[in-house]
């Protein structure tokens, strides 16, 4: 075991007053421990049970499974043929948020999408007329497009391009925009993996700079009454809570929203309603989620997605 770096022992301080809570989350950290798995079911679940599961949580929907230590999904022949997708459960968290949306949905737009999870989690649950996944970084498009096609998912279109392209030529279209946003990756840390620099100052302003733009031209791709839903895999604040005011500063129509079902993991550093998984929880490896309402109540009016269609670089629109 390591000891913690003083960029670590400075965030744990920040996160935590309580001296016993940072030092579980700096164990967490240097100490990594396995986490279980989970499975979302992209087709019905077979009536016999292949794997063995942990208890569901309250919360947990019906088409997620919770797997017991030592368990490889990755592994099954259920899994090559697109019965399911592998996630870590901090992923289910922070999607759960979109369990509380409103059915029927029209568009739903993720818009950093690689590998796929949320954009299956999307899918699965509120199960859109249509689903555009966008992903920026080129080489990240094979594993989306993949995991899309594996699993089936239709409606549904991947496209290639940076926010701002959208926010120009698709204004105000979506029901639901998924930000799953890029980040410094600090709780990789607790999965046993590097994410070297993680807590430095200039990575983590450098990060929420991105987000901030990111978030901003997604919020411009929300219809009237549609939902924003921001989300990292990351603990500092500056990409989190703060991204968070900053957005709700610039578009002040904007509303976050209470979820009910995480109301105990409520952050404690804001009075925002916005909820965060930590590792010492020992559910996964930590999690930063939020979901935000546009109030306006201009009529929706029709899209035209002829306008991106020439940009779909895959597609299956059979439902």
């Amino acid at each position: 075991m390591e000891n913690p770096s003083n960029l670590l022992l400075k965030l744990s301080r920040r996160l935590f007053t309580n001296l016993d809570e940072q030092e579980k989350f700096i164990e967490a950290l240097i100490n990594p421990q396995l986490f279980t798995s989970s499975i979302l079911w992209c087709q019905e679940k077979p009536e016999n049970s292949h794997f063995a599961v942990e208890k569901p949580i309250n919360w947990q929907p019906q088409f997620i499974d919770r797997l017991q230590l030592g368990e490889k999904p990755g592994q099954h022949s259920l899994h090559e043929k697109g019965y399911f997708y592998c996630l870590d459960f901090s992923s289910v968290f922070a999607a759960s948020t979109l369990l509380t949306i409103p059915q029927p949905v029209g568009l739903i737009f993720d818009m950093c999408a690689a590998p796929g999870g949320k954009s299956i989690f999307a899918w699965k649950a509120l199960q859109p007329d249509l689903l555009i996944s966008n992903e920026v970084i080129g080489k990240r498009l094979g594993m989306l497009i993949s995991n899309l096609k594996r699993c089936q998912v239709s409606p549904s279109a991947v496209v290639n391009r940076d926010p701002s392209i959208f926010a120009e030529m698709i204004p105000a279209s979506s029901n639901l925009v998924i930000v799953d946003a890029p980040c410094t990756g600090q709780s990789l840390l607790a999965k046993g993996e590097k994410a070297p620099g993680c807590f430095h100052p200039t990575a983590i302003n450098k990060s929420a700079n991105r987000q901030k733009r990111i978030i901003a031209n997604s919020a411009k791709l929300v219809s009237p009454q549609g939902y924003l839903a921001y989300m990292t895999c990351t603990y500092s604040p500056e990409e989190n809570e703060q991204v968070c005011e900053w957005l709700l500063e610039r578009f002040p129509h904007f509303q976050p929203m209470e979820i009910n079902h995480l109301a105990k993991y409520q952050s404690h550093l804001t009075t925002i309603p916005c909820y965060r998984m930590f590792p010492q929880d020992r559910l996964g490896a930590g999690a930063f989620t939020v979901l935000f309402k546009n109030t306006n109540e201009n009529e929706n009016r029709e899209i035209n997605l002829d306008a991106i269609s020439s940009l779909y670089i895959y597609q299956n629109i059979k439902k």
